[in-house]
């Protein structure tokens, strides 16, 4: 902490994480667990990015109070070791930053009530994989799938750990899952992102029953989730770690994806790109290529070669962006 004297008035400069933003206002976790309501200083943004929001939850920043008002202001942000960050809107050239210097990065999906689909569950893995952030799968409301649904439960939850991706099945209401789940976020900083109405805050409450997030229920209508979060939040953990909770989201945009680098954020294409005959090869129309030689074979799942040709095609932004 440091001090500066301006007349009457002496200003400390102070080190901190922030914990909640609600756009103009956020609110920073300092070194000794106080809580601070800050403004930011000017117009900070992120070299080579144009983003909508300039600081993320758990950003690590500095800022000043004065003694006189219970707000500060931040003055400075600390340089992020990673963050996730997504297409901001629909066609947009701007980004969203959802969170930064995270140790994981869990995505919650549901098969019924909403149902999540693997292209939404890719996409975010490939964001993952490009900011070398390890990724989870939480398979939630297990107690809801009927027995053709839980088939496909056990097809995916095969797919994604033959990936190197840890899968947890959960459900708030029985307890299935929770134990499993409170030993994945175990003193970790972790973003824990998904669709409107996957379950999110309800398994934070079974995890943390402290916490109380609020929950909501689905829309019968269109058989989607209300909104809950309405802005991220990094929460605290009895078992150490920080659970940043964020809005639900329809889509996943990639952002600042060259094509060449799509397939290497795809494991099980990484591990035989450089087997094909072009040092190019876009994995879709070449003659000599590795990756489509092992789909054929059926090394490669059918689904996740699809979803990357999506991804390959930007065919996603044909679609609305939020709930």
């Amino acid at each position: 902490m440091t001090k500066i004297s301006r007349g009457k008035h002496t200003k400390e400069i102070r080190s901190g994480t922030i914990v909640r933003s609600t756009g103009s206002w956020v609110t920073v976790m300092d070194q000794h667990g106080e809580m601070v309501e800050c403004k930011l200083k000017g117009n900070f943004r992120i070299q080579g990015y144009r983003s909508t929001n300039p600081v993320a939850v758990g950003d690590k920043v500095q800022f000043i109070t004065d003694g006189q008002s219970e707000t500060g202001l931040v003055i400075h942000i600390e340089p992020r070791h990673n963050f996730i960050i997504r297409k901001a809107t629909r066609l947009s050239r701007q980004s969203h930053i959802i969170a930064a210097n995270i140790d994981q990065a869990v995505i919650m999906v549901t098969l019924a009530q909403p149902r999540t689909s693997t292209g939404f569950i890719d996409r975010f893995l490939t964001t993952s994989e490009a900011y070398h952030i390890p990724a989870a799968i939480i398979f939630n409301k297990c107690d809801l799938y009927d027995s053709d649904q839980m088939e496909q439960l056990g097809w995916m939850i095969d797919l994604y750990r033959n990936l190197s991706y840890t899968c947890i099945k959960t459900s708030a209401i029985t307890g299935l899952g929770v134990e499993e789940a409170r030993t994945l976020f175990r003193e970790k900083v972790s973003l824990l992102s998904g669709h409107s109405g996957v379950g999110k805050s309800a398994l934070i409450n079974a995890i943390e029953p402290g916490l109380m997030r609020k929950t909501g229920d689905i829309s019968t209508y269109h058989n989607k989730g209300k909104h809950t979060t309405t802005f991220a939040e990094m929460l605290p953990l009895q078992v150490g770690g920080f659970i940043i909770d964020t809005p639900g989201i329809k889509e996943f945009g990639l952002v600042h994806f060259d094509k060449q680098e799509i397939a290497e954020r795809f494991p099980e294409m990484r591990n035989l790109m450089h087997d094909c005959q072009f040092n190019n090869c876009t994995h879709v129309h070449e003659p000599g290529c590795a990756v489509k030689m092992a789909l054929e074979q059926g090394e490669i799942d059918p689904g996740r070669y699809k979803n990357y040709l999506g991804i390959l095609n930007d065919d996603y932004f044909e679609e609305t962006e939020w709930d």
